[in-house]
């Protein structure tokens, strides 16, 4: 299903007259793969990312005129993309693949906590990009990084926000495919293992007086080490933003924060940086 940008263009040009509790409301329960979670028409979505001022700041990037596109051939798994200009790997602005799906997380039961399975939004792959833009020695890519990013995710995570309280959703889900991810989106994101939340936060603290970058890099070549001398090897867990007291009560528990708190207090972590500085060379890293 692809649209050409023009005729969106008024969605983001003038003001809507839909409040922000009317959008994302216009279908009722019906569903079908061609619709955004089998709820919302593009047009629909486009409106609500012109309400929250996504194509102002498109514009004032120069990412504009814009065109998208909605992938539903793997339904309920749905790719979203964005582009500048044409529907090019190039010139990708958002490419988000999200599903709807009931989440029993195992982390609390391990704990010896009681969660029912939630009603979750999963965001399996989310990129923010500006193609327009080039890394260069002062500002290099973080790992896995094509292109610098669009630094909009507040504004996506504000979007999402609004529809999962509309939809009823009971939390919001990331997989943060890297390390780095996981401390970006820890700003808004929590996760559901309290040890997986206590280890990123040892940690940062550990290492607060190295460049974010650089650690982003440490981690990803394998230069960062446990206690015992093992490589620290990034593994993705769930992070969510609980929208519901159930998650927040779980989140908020004695039992979740008294496991954090032990697991940041008592890791302990090193940076071999004459290993670090090697691969960085055989990488072409300049640090």
């Amino acid at each position: 299903m692809t649209k050409n940008d023009r005729k969106i263009e008024p969605f983001w040009e003038k003001e809507s007259i839909l409040k922000d509790e009317e959008m994302f409301s216009r279908i009722g329960p019906s569903r079908g793969s061609m619709l955004f979670l089998g709820r919302y028409t593009l047009k629909e979505v486009m409106a609500v990312l012109a309400r929250k001022s996504f194509f102002r700041e498109a514009r004032e990037k120069n990412l504009w005129p814009i065109k998208y596109h909605l992938d539903s051939s793997d339904y309920p798994v749905q790719r979203l993309l964005i582009y500048w200009e044409e529907e090019h790997p190039d010139r990708m602005i958002v490419d988000l693949k999200i599903k709807e799906a009931r989440v029993g997380f195992t982390a609390p039961r391990l704990h010896g906590y009681r969660l029912p399975p939630q009603h979750c939004l999963l965001f399996e792959w989310l990129t923010l990009q500006n193609p327009r833009l080039n890394f260069d020695d002062r500002h290099p890519p973080l790992p896995g990084q094509n292109k610098p990013g669009l630094s909009l995710s507040k504004k996506i995570l504000e979007i999402f926000l609004h529809l999962g309280r509309l939809i009823n959703i009971d939390a919001l889900v990331a997989f943060p495919a890297y390390f780095h991810n996981a401390l970006l989106f820890s700003r808004y994101f929590q996760f559901v293992d309290p040890i997986k939340q206590g280890e990123i936060k040892a940690i940062r603290k550990q290492f607060s007086h190295v460049p974010f970058r650089q650690l982003a890099w440490a981690v990803y070549l394998g230069c960062l080490k446990d206690e015992d001398g093992r490589i620290y090897e990034w593994q993705a867990e769930e992070q969510v933003v609980a929208l519901t007291d159930a998650l927040r009560n779980y989140l908020e528990s004695r039992i979740y924060r008294e496991i954090s708190k032990h697991v940041e207090k008592n890791s302990v972590f090193s940076l071999d940086w004459d290993l670090f500085q090697q691969k960085c060379r055989d990488q072409g890293i300049l640090y």
